[in-house]
C-alpha cells in the first residue's frame, strides 16, 4: 500500500513540532503520512510497496539536495514539495544561487512564509506556479488557538529544577560555525557557494565575549537572582566553552529539551545575536534585546536585522536585565514582509498545497528528467553502521581505530543522537498537538 505523503526532517527543535501539526491535519483529511529524519536508514519499503507519492523536504536547493533528500530516500518521485526551513537569509545568502532553489529543484512546490521569499526565488528563475504563500507554519503555536499548548513558568522551573522566584533569562545562540573544524567549514563554503570563514572568526569572537558578559553578570550580586537559560543553535553541539560556563555557574543551564517557542514564551527576558527566531519572540507578543560586540558583516546577518537596536558594551548588557517593556529591536513592517500571518492558520494553508500536489497529473512536474541521479551506497552502508553504534552507544568518534574517517564518523554520530525521535515522543507530541486541533 502506497503511502500518500513522507515528510523529511534536519533538526527536531527546529521542525519536528510544526510538521507533526502537518501531518496530524493531513491525517484528519484521510491522507497516510509519516515522518523520517534524513540521516535515518533508508528502507527498502519507501522504494518499493509503501513509496510515497509526495515527497515533503525540509530544503531544496539545487540538483544535490533534489539526490540526496529525494532519489537516496524514496527514488524517482516527482511530486516534491519544499518545506524551505531557511527563509529569512543574509544578502549575500539571498544573491546566492544555492539559496533561490536552481536547477531540478525548481520543479518542486515551494512553500513560502511571506512575499519576500517568493519574490526573491521567482526572480532568480522558480515558476511562480511552483510557489505558495502558505505563512510561517512555526507561528501557528502562538496563535490564540493553541493558548495553553506550552508549559507556564512555574511548569517548565520545576520540570528542570530551576527557582521560579527567580527572573527566567534565555539566550538564544546562532553560533552553529564559532566551533566548527576548518575542514567542517570548507566544506559549508562548497555546499552554499558562500564563504563562512569570517563568519568562523565573527561568531567565536561574539560567542566569547558574550560568555565574558554573562559570566562576569553571573558573578555579581544581581546576577544571583536569575536563571539563564542558554539554548544552543541545533548544529552547536560541540563547543566546550559552554560546558566550563554550566560547571562554573550552578544557575547557568544547557537545556536542549522543547523547542525555543516553549522557552519564549516561560521566559521573563530574552537575549539573542542574530537568530531568525527573534520573529518567535514578536510572535508571542514579546520582545528581546540583540547583543552584538562586534559588528556583524551585512553578507552574514539575515535582512530582518537590518537597521535593528543592539548592545554592544557590558554596562548596557547589564543593565537590560532590569529592563522594563523594552522596544522591539527589529523594525516591524520588515518582519511582517518575511512572514504572512493571516486569520487562516499556515498549517492549514500548507496542508491545501500538499493536498493540490498530490491531486496533480503525475506528469505535471519532472525534476528527474533534468539530470542524472545516483544512488549513494556508501551512505547507504555508513547509516546501517552507525546506527548500529548508536544503538550500543559506541561513539566512533571516539575510537581512533578509524584514523581520520573518526572525526567523519562521530560527527554524523552527533547527528544521528541529536536528532533521534522515539516512539515515546512522537506519541506525546501528537497527543498534545491535538487536543488544539
Amino acid at each position: 500500500m502506497s503511502l500518500d505523503f513522507l515528510i523529511l526532517y534536519e533538526h527536531i527543535v527546529r521542525e519536528y513540532e510544526s510538521i507533526t501539526l502537518l501531518k496530524l491535519e493531513l491525517e484528519r483529511r484521510g491522507y497516510t503520512a509519516e515522518i523520517r529524519q534524513l540521516l535515518d536508514r533508508k528502507k527498502l519499503k519507501y522504494f518499493t510497496w509503501k513509496k510515497p507519492k509526495v515527497l515533503v523536504a525540509s530544503a531544496m536547493y539545487d540538483d544535490k539536495t533534489m539526490n540526496s533528500f529525494v532519489y537516496n530516500n524514496v527514488g524517482v518521485c516527482n511530486k516534491v514539495v519544499n518545506l524551505h526551513w531557511e527563509q529569512v537569509l543574509s544578502e549575500e545568502q539571498e544573491n546566492s544561487p544555492f539559496f533561490n532553489c536552481g536547477q531540478s529543484a525548481s520543479y518542486a512546490m515551494h512553500t513560502c512564509w511571506g512575499t519576500q521569499a517568493r519574490d526573491r526565488i521567482v526572480k532568480y528563475g522558480v515558476p511562480i506556479e511552483n510557489t505558495a504563500i502558505t505563512g510561517p507554519i512555526q507561528m501557528d503555536f502562538l496563535r490564540d488557538q493553541f493558548k495553553g499548548y506550552y508549559k507556564d513558568k512555574d511548569s517548565l522551573c520545576e520540570e528542570f529544577g530551576l527557582d521560579k522566584n527567580k527572573k527566567l533569562v534565555l539566550y538564544i545562540s546562532s553560533f552553529s560555525t564559532a566551533y566548527m573544524t576548518d575542514q567542517e567549514v570548507e566544506e559549508l563554503n562548497k555546499l552554499a557557494g558562500v564563504g563562512f570563514n569570517q563568519f568562523k572568526i565573527t561568531s567565536q569572537k561574539t560567542m566569547n565575549t558574550t560568555l565574558d558578559w554573562v559570566d562576569r553578570f553571573l558573578d555579581s550580586d544581581e546576577g544571583k537572582n536569575i536563571e539563564f537559560v542558554y539554548r544552543r543553535h541545533p548544529s552547536e553541539w560541540n563547543s566546550p566553552i559552554l560546558e566550563k560556563m554550566a560547571a562554573k555557574h550552578k544557575n547557568f543551564h544547557l537545556i536542549s529539551q522543547y523547542s525555543v517557542k516553549q522557552w519564549i514564551t516561560a521566559s521573563d527576558t530574552i537575549f539573542t545575536w542574530m537568530s531568525t527566531s527573534i520573529a518567535e519572540i514578536y510572535f508571542a507578543k514579546k520582545s528581546c534585546f540583540v547583543i552584538r560586540p562586534y559588528p556583524v558583516e551585512w553578507e552574514y546577518d539575515p535582512v530582518v536585522y537590518k537597521n535593528c537596536d543592539y548592545i554592544d558594551n557590558y554596562e548596557d548588557f547589564a543593565a537590560a536585565f532590569g529592563a522594563e517593556s523594552p522596544k522591539f529591536p527589529v523594525d516591524e513592517a520588515l518582519m511582517l514582509s518575511h512572514y504572512d500571518f493571516t486569520d487562516t492558520p499556515s498549517y492549514i494553508r500548507m496542508a491545501d498545497v500538499l493536498e493540490k500536489v498530490l491531486k496533480e497529473d503525475e506528469g505535471d512536474r519532472r525534476p528527474f528528467d533534468h539530470f542524472k541521479p545516483h544512488f549513494s551506497w556508501l551512505k547507504y552502508f555508513s547509516l546501517i553502521g552507525l546506527h548500529a553504534m548508536y544503538a550500543i552507544r559506541l561513539d566512533p568518534g571516539k575510537l581512533k581505530i578509524f584514523g581520520p574517517l573518526s572525526t567523519w564518523a562521530g560527527r554524523i554520530y552527533g547527528h544521528i543522537k541529536n536528532t533521534r525521535v522515539s516512539k515515546e515522543q512522537r506519541r506525546e507530541y501528537a497527543a498534545q498537538i491535538k487536543k488544539f486541533m
